[in-house]
C-alpha cells in the first residue's frame, strides 16, 4: 500500500510507548462520552468562557456563568481535564483551555465534523456492525425511511440538513478556486456537473467563465433544491438540470450531446466500486477525444497530514452506516483501477487542493 510520507511514518510502525497505548485504548472505550463531553463544553459556551478569561475560572464561576449546578460543572470540567481539552492551575484551582481545546473552538473543520457527527450520525453509529455485515445503511432509519440518505436530504429536519450540507460544502468549497483554474485551463464551453447538489459549483463556473453552459445531473429532488438555490443569481440562465438516478444502470447521461468537461466533485465516494465503473463508463459515452473528466476526491492515502487521513477513513464508516451501506473514501490505487476498468485513462493528478482534495484528470482510453 503506497502512502504519502507523513502517513508512511505513522502507519507502518509503532509510535507510542505502552502507557500511551493503554491511554488510547481507554480513550476508545469511552469514546462516545468523550465526544459528548467535548460537544457540551462547546454548546454551553464553557470553552469560550475559559478562552476569554485572563486568569482562568473556578468551578463555581463556570457553574454560575453557564447556568449549571456545581455538580454539573464539576463533572464536565473534571472529565474535560482528563480528556485533555482543559488545564487547571494546581494552586488556584482555575481552569483554562489547552491546545486541543483551542482547536475545538477555532478549527472550522473540527466544528463542522462535530456537528455532522452529532446531528447526522450519532444515533446511527449504533447500527454500524449491522451495516457492515449486511451492506446496507442500517443506521439511516434513525433519520428516515429511505434506501439512501441522498433521497431524504430535502426532507431532513432543518438543523440536521444544515449540518449535512455544512459538512459537504466545507470540504469542497475550500478547493473550488484552485479547481476552477484547472478545469478552465482547457476553456470548456459545455460542462456536465454530475451530482451537482445545490448548484454551488455550477454558479462558480458561470461566474468564472461567461461563455460556459452547465448541465447538472442529480436525483430529481436534488434538482428541485438546486433550482430554488440558483434562482435569480447571476449566470443562472446558463445552468440547467436533469433529474436522474445513476444507480439505475439502464439510465444514460444526456445522449443528444457531447461535453467538453465532465465534473464529479465528492461524488464517486457515494458509490460502490461496481457502481463507480458503471457511472464512469456511461460518462465516457458523452465525451469526445478532446473532452476531459475531472474527478475531485479526498483520497485518504494522498493526505499531507495524518489528522486528515483519520477523518477520511472514519467518514467511510458514515457511508457504511448512514449514507448507502456500500461506499467509502477511496485509496488512490483503488480509484485508478476503477477508472481504467471503465475504459478511461488518467492524464494527470493534482494533489493538496484546499482541505486535502485531489483532482484526477481523465481522458478516453485507447479502446474508445
Amino acid at each position: 500500500m503506497n502512502l504519502f510520507p507523513e502517513l508512511q511514518k505513522r502507519y507502518t510502525k509503532e509510535t507510542m510507548n505502552a502507557r500511551e497505548a493503554q491511554r488510547l485504548a481507554e480513550f476508545i472505550a469511552f469514546g462516545p462520552v468523550i465526544f459528548q463531553t467535548a460537544r457540551i463544553m462547546l454548546s454551553t459556551g464553557i470553552m469560550d468562557m475559559l478562552r476569554d478569561s485572563e486568569k482562568g475560572m473556578t468551578i463555581e464561576e463556570v457553574a454560575d456563568k453557564a447556568n449549571l449546578s456545581i455538580y454539573a460543572a464539576k463533572c464536565l470540567l473534571e472529565a474535560s481535564l482528563c480528556i485533555g481539552i482543559v488545564l487547571v492551575d494546581d494552586t488556584t484551582d482555575r481552569f483554562r483551555i489547552s491546545k486541543t481545546g483551542w482547536f475545538l473552538i477555532n478549527d472550522p473543520a473540527t466544528r463542522v465534523n462535530i456537528n455532522f457527527n452529532h446531528d447526522v450520525n450519532y444515533l446511527g453509529w449504533f447500527n454500524l456492525e449491522e451495516a457492515l455485515k449486511e451492506g446496507k445503511p442500517a443506521g439511516l432509519k434513525t433519520l428516515g425511511n429511505w434506501s439512501t440518505i441522498y433521497e431524504g436530504l430535502s426532507s431532513l429536519p432543518p438543523h440536521i440538513q444544515k449540518s449535512w450540507f455544512d459538512f459537504d460544502h466545507f470540504y469542497s468549497d475550500h478547493s473550488f478556486d484552485e479547481a476552477l483554474e484547472i478545469v478552465f485551463a482547457n476553456k470548456p464551453r459545455t460542462l456536465l456537473d454530475v451530482g451537482g447538489n445545490t448548484g454551488r459549483w455550477a454558479l462558480r463556473c458561470v461566474d468564472y467563465d461567461k461563455d460556459v453552459n452547465v448541465t447538472i445531473l442529480d436525483l430529481p429532488q436534488q434538482i428541485g433544491m438546486m433550482k430554488a438555490n440558483i434562482e435569480g443569481k447571476e449566470g443562472s440562465e446558463r445552468i440547467d438540470g436533469m433529474g436522474i438516478n445513476l444507480l439505475d444502470e439502464s439510465t444514460e447521461m444526456p445522449a443528444d450531446r457531447k461535453f467538453d468537461a465532465i465534473w464529479m466533485s465528492q461524488f464517486l465516494d457515494c458509490f460502490s466500486e461496481e457502481q463507480i465503473v458503471s457511472i464512469l463508463h456511461r460518462a465516457s459515452k458523452v465525451m469526445t477525444k478532446d473532452s476531459r473528466l475531472y474527478i475531485m476526491e479526498t483520497l485518504w492515502d494522498r493526505q499531507r497530514f495524518e489528522a486528515a487521513a483519520l477523518c477520511l477513513t472514519l467518514t467511510s464508516l458514515y457511508f457504511t452506516a448512514i449514507a448507502n451501506g456500500n461506499s467509502k473514501m477511496y485509496h488512490s490505487e483503488d480509484m485508478e483501477r476503477l477508472i481504467n476498468e471503465a475504459g478511461l485513462e488518467i492524464e494527470t493528478v493534482h494533489d493538496s487542493l484546499g482541505q486535502g482534495h485531489s483532482i484526477i484528470v481523465c481522458k478516453l482510453g485507447v479502446r474508445h
